[in-house]
C-alpha cells in the first residue's frame, strides 16, 4: 500500500525545484512580473515542504 503523505510530499518537491529552474530562467531574462508570480508559488512550496519536515538546504537554489 503507498504512503499517500509520502506521495503528495514527493509531488511538492517535484513542483518546487520545477519551480525554481522557471524562476532561475525568468530572471536571467530579467522577466521581473514572470520571476514574482512563480515567486508566490515557490514560497507556498517551500512553507509546504518545511512544515512536512523536508530538508531544503541542497535543493533550494532560489534562497529566498
Amino acid at each position: 500500500m503507498p504512503n499517500t503523505n509520502l506521495e503528495i510530499t514527493q509531488k511538492a518537491m517535484e513542483d518546487f525545484i520545477k519551480i525554481q529552474r522557471h524562476m532561475l530562467i525568468a530572471r536571467k531574462e530579467n522577466a521581473t512580473e514572470t520571476y514574482e508570480s512563480l515567486k508566490k508559488e515557490y514560497l507556498y512550496l517551500k512553507s509546504f515542504l518545511n512544515v512536512a519536515g523536508v530538508n531544503l538546504t541542497d535543493i533550494d537554489d532560489i534562497k529566498e
